[in-house]
Formats: structure tokens, sequence, C-alpha cells
């Protein structure tokens, strides 16, 4: 008798522990649901669905107004690769651009990061003023630098005879592209800056004051401790600044509208003419399914090779 109620004991404090159990699991999925529930839903409405839709409208003809959509398989990608010489000269300029900017935002970046991570009496006034591109937004921007380029230069070329301010900046092949190059280089380098401030902050100073002891100069410090200990900051600034220059838009649009004569057509510009423009959604579509794929075979390639320099070092 004793020995059937030390069992039946046994059995509901156990089956107690697992209705405690299946209450916390329960409260835990709910929590859990309630915090991530809307941004995910959101997340699937906004991105993942669009996507999937995308993909399907680019094996269309479908102009993006009428309700009929007629299937067409892969002759929109067919057009694009063999008679879009327009859209083949925007990805040209678009992938020359990216590496430009790539380069020159980052090496300006990274030298303000090291010369504000000093101690300098005004340096947070000077983060500050050189982040402030950053938050103007991009066709604000170009419109800025359209009138600086325009009629800026041309009254200081005037007045010094300078070459340089005398040049078409935005009339020319050559120059127009340049100054797309400066205005995004002036516009993200702050942003970039503040990223590698944030990694130079977190070097060990005892690193660097012991390679000063044994007679290391600023170069060496720079190359062989530096650098090494913030790659993972470059990994980063890479990857934003390479998807930031291929999506390049507002930018391109308000300062040379792809001209002079479609020379600095980026590839967002061709997309969103072909499909709001000329009225040929199935084939921007395409486009933009392709433009996809290149950015994130580049962005992808990046992140393994500065990943592997960071395992190496």
């Amino acid at each position: 008798m004793d020995i059937k109620i030390d069992t039946d004991h046994v059995r509901a404090k156990a089956e107690a522990h697992r209705v405690i159990k299946r209450k916390a699991t329960l409260k835990k999925v709910l929590s859990y649901t309630a915090f991530v529930g809307p941004a995910l839903l959101f997340f699937l409405v906004i991105q993942i669905l669009p996507f999937f839709m995308g993909i399907y409208y680019s094996f269309t003809s479908w102009n993006g107004v009428s309700s009929s959509v007629e299937w067409v398989g892969l002759e929109n990608y067919i057009k694009i690769f063999t008679s879009d010489q327009k859209f083949m000269d925007s990805f040209l300029f678009t992938t020359k651009f990216m590496f430009a900017a790539v380069i020159i935002s980052n090496v300006i970046g990274f030298s303000l990061a090291l010369l504000l991570n000093a101690a300098l009496k005004t340096k947070n006034i000077l983060r500050t003023v050189y982040f402030i591109p950053n938050v103007i937004g991009g066709l604000l921007l170009g419109f800025i630098w359209q009138f600086i380029f325009v009629k800026g230069f041309a009254s200081i070329g005037s007045l010094t005879n300078i070459p340089f301010f005398k040049l078409a900046w935005l009339g020319d092949e050559t120059t127009a592209f340049w100054g797309i190059v400066i205005v995004f280089a002036w516009q993200i380098s702050g942003y970039m800056m503040v990223i590698y401030i944030a990694a130079l902050q977190g070097v060990d100073t005892s690193l660097l004051e012991a390679a000063k002891i044994d007679g290391a100069n600023s170069w060496t410090m720079l190359k062989s401790i530096i650098i090494p200990l913030i790659l993972p900051a470059f990994t980063i600034c890479f990857f934003l600044t390479i998807s930031m220059a291929f999506k390049i838009f507002d930018l391109n649009l308000s300062l040379t509208g792809g001209g002079p004569f479609n020379s600095t057509q980026s590839v967002a510009i061709n997309i969103y003419q072909e499909a709001f423009q000329n009225n040929r959604y199935g084939l921007g579509t395409a486009k933009s399914i392709l433009f996809f794929l290149v950015v994130a075979i580049f962005t992808t390639i990046q992140v393994l090779a500065t990943k592997k320099r960071e395992v190496e070092a």
C-alpha cells in the first residue's frame, strides 16, 4: 500500500513538472513571437514577398499597369544580353564608379579616423562636422553640388583663371564621372570614419606603447599592429561602400540625370527608366534580378576575402 502511494505521488509530481515546463515553453514562445513576430511579418511582406514576385514578373512582358500578364520565359534575359547596349554601358559605368568610390571613401574615412582618434581638443566637433554630409538626403546633396559645380566653380575659375575650376564638370563624360565620385566620397566618408574610430578605440594601447619602446615608428605600428587588429572594421566598411556605390540612384539622378548622353547612367537609373518610364516592368524587373545577383556576388567575394585576411592576421 505504501509503495502504491509513493508511486502515485511520483507520477503526480512528474505530471505537474511537465505542465510547468509546457507553460514555461509556451510563455517563451509567446514572448519571442510578440517581439520578433511583427518585425518578421513586415520583413516577409515588404522584402521577401516582393522579391519572389519580382522573380515571377521578370519572366513576363507586364507593363506594370494592365491586369493581363503574359509569360515570355527567358525572353527578357536574352534581350538584355543580346541587344540592350544601354544597360551594359550603365553596368560598366556603375562598376568603374564602385571601384573608384570604394577606394577613395575608405582612404578618406580611415585617414580622418586616424586624425580624429588623436588627442585633439576639437575632435568631437570635427567628428560631427565630417559626419553631417551623411545625414543630408542624396537628392538634396546632389542639387547642392550641382550648383557648386556649375555656378560656384565657374565663378571661382573666372576670378582666378585656375584651369581646375574652369572645367565643364557635369558637361563632360570624364569630369562628370569624377564629379559623382567626389560627391559620393564626401557624403559617405564621415560614416566610414565613425566605424573606423570605433575600431581604433578598441586597440590595446599597451601594444602600441610596447612597440614604441622597441623602436617602431608610426608607419610600422600602423602596418603591423593597428591595421591587422581592426580588419573587421575594414570588412564592414568595404561591404557597406560596395553595396552603396552599386545602388547609387538619387545622387546620380540629381547631379547628372545619367548625362551627358547617358555616359554617367547608373544601373539603378536604367532599371527605373525601363520599368516606370518605358512601362516595360517585366524587362526592368529582369534587369533588377541580374543586378541583385551581381551585387550579391561582389559583396560575398569581398566579405570572404577580408574575413580570410582577418583569420590570417
